[in-house]
């Protein structure tokens, strides 16, 4: 009887999301690659956390990162998982696999806000499927069930080529859906939720004002007059507000000189613009429920009701808060100015993120100081 070829995969990720997508799947790899990859193939998966390291042209350095990686450990076929939003091009990158170096990447922001654990494991059967024509051994490609396929098929994305002397292909965002699944990433990796706890003094102020809007009898009487539509309304532009007022006063704001670096940044900002948003948004409803329940313990209905003018319900206590909310909203956004920009940039961003505003911005001082040490030196 033949004894199982073993095939040793080794899978670095980055710390945070993709930490948490390979501890979630380490267990259920092997039997997924027996299953899905080669059956005849005895599979040992390892994996390790680190920091992955980015090269000068903030990219990760795949080849280094296997060789060293195959050598030292005696891995087979190296796996990188990170939070680094990838370009092959002007297309966002998927997945890139480098057959002759054993190694693929997965960028997790292109698989989008949902179901990140779902496709980053059909993602890995794929690129250890493709890995595996470097040890001559070939994938059961006849084993993906039907459904597999048919995902597969209409996954918004594009095999392209490295070029024509190179082993490296990628797969690729493509069209509408796909840049939209990156943004949804992007956005998702910024963790627009822990905007709130990082923001103590708009948060301070945005409760103090809200909180004094419910005690005060002029408050009352403008919730009363003002109808669902136009509250709706009053909600949208104040979230706007403050969205714009942190970007701007924070600057945020990412503005490259070049113009292929203008079209790559199109992408950042608006992504910075919807974890803003979505930030508010979070502070606008939990300020919502402190503010409502602060109005059921401290407003009496019938003193409610005398100052109105007519008998009330839950819907004037709602509509109350709902204005005392927006208003506070708007004063959370000047106390925001009290915060230090790197803390609202810590509050905002991803760690890769901020990596990476960090190498434009050293870029853009080289430049500054090329271009005045350039007359003196011609002078």
């Amino acid at each position: 009887m033949t004894t199982p070829h073993q095939v040793t995969v080794g899978v670095l990720a980055d710390e945070g999301l993709p930490e948490q997508v390979i501890t979630a799947l380490a267990d259920d790899l092997p039997g997924i690659f027996a299953a899905r990859v080669s059956g005849k193939t005895r599979w040992r998966v390892e994996h390790e956390v680190a920091q992955l390291p980015l090269d000068e042209d903030g990219d990760i350095p795949m080849r280094a990162l296997s060789q060293r990686h195959r050598q030292d450990r005696g891995w087979d076929l190296v796996v990188l998982i990170t939070d680094l939003p990838r370009r092959a091009g002007t297309k966002p990158v998927v997945a890139g696999v480098d057959v002759e170096h054993g190694v693929a990447m997965i960028s997790l922001p292109a698989l989008g806000a949902v179901l990140v654990r779902r496709r980053a494991r059909t993602l890995l059967v794929r690129v250890v499927r493709q890995l595996m024509s470097r040890l001559g051994i070939d994938g059961e490609h006849g084993r993906r069930g039907a459904v597999a396929r048919l995902r597969e098929a209409l996954a918004p994305t594009q095999r392209m080529s490295g070029g024509h002397q190179s082993t490296a292909t990628h797969l690729a965002l493509v069209g509408l859906r796909g840049r939209l699944r990156l943004l949804a990433g992007m956005v998702r990796d910024n963790r627009p939720w822990q905007l709130v706890p990082h923001l103590a003094g708009a948060t301070a102020a945005a409760a103090g004002t809200a909180a004094y809007g419910v005690i005060t009898s002029s408050f009352w009487k403008l919730a009363d007059a003002l109808s669902p539509l136009r509250l709706t309304g009053i909600t949208v532009v104040t979230v706007v507000i403050m969205a714009v007022w942190l970007m701007v006063y924070n600057h945020l704001w990412d503005r490259p000189s070049g113009a292929v670096e203008r079209r790559k940044a199109v992408l950042y900002n608006v992504s910075t613009a919807a974890t803003l948003a979505i930030g508010v948004a979070c502070m606008y409803a939990i300020l919502y429920v402190v503010a409502l329940l602060a109005a059921a313990v401290v407003i009496d209905s019938g003193y409610f009701a005398q100052a109105l003018g007519h008998p009330v319900g839950v819907g004037s206590y709602l509509n109350l808060v709902w204005l005392c909310s927006s208003v506070g909203i708007v004063a959370g956004a000047l106390g925001s100015s009290l915060e230090d920009e790197e803390t609202v940039r810590k509050a905002t961003y991803s760690r890769r993120e901020r990596e990476r505003q960090e190498r434009n911005q050293r870029r853009r001082d080289d430049r500054t100081s090329s271009e005045r040490e350039s007359p003196t030196q011609t002078g």
